[in-house]
């Protein structure tokens, strides 16, 4: 699994690549939240997650622990092209309405703005 992070205006997009599992979902979730602690007063974050084709229970917990993290600075994790599978396991574990859920990333910059 590799992360791709880059900056859109003022935010910061992850694009995380494969399964979000096991050690890498750990990863992944260890990346946004070293994000959140050094990322200063920017809490501008969102998640492309095209190019994740599943993900399990430690990846959805390191996305929840960073969506609670916004969510003290008045925000929230946003996710973009979240994939069928994935979309289904939000649904299935009720953890769907702590998150924000876009088109695309275009979308997830545009929703900062208003």
């Amino acid at each position: 699994m590799r992360i791709e992070q880059r900056k859109i205006g003022t935010v910061d997009i992850f694009t995380p690549m494969g399964a979000l599992v096991d050690q890498d979902a750990e990863t992944f979730g260890k990346a946004l939240m070293q994000r959140l602690s050094s990322g200063g007063s920017n809490p501008r974050v969102g998640v492309a997650m095209h190019e994740v084709p599943y993900m399990d229970s430690t990846a959805l917990e390191g996305l929840l622990q960073a969506t609670e993290a916004l969510n003290d600075r008045a925000t929230s994790l946003k996710l973009a092209a979240v994939t069928p599978t994935c979309r289904e396991i939000f649904e299935l574990t009720g953890l769907s309405s702590r998150f924000r859920f876009f088109k695309d990333i275009e979308d997830v910059v545009k929703s900062f703005l208003t």
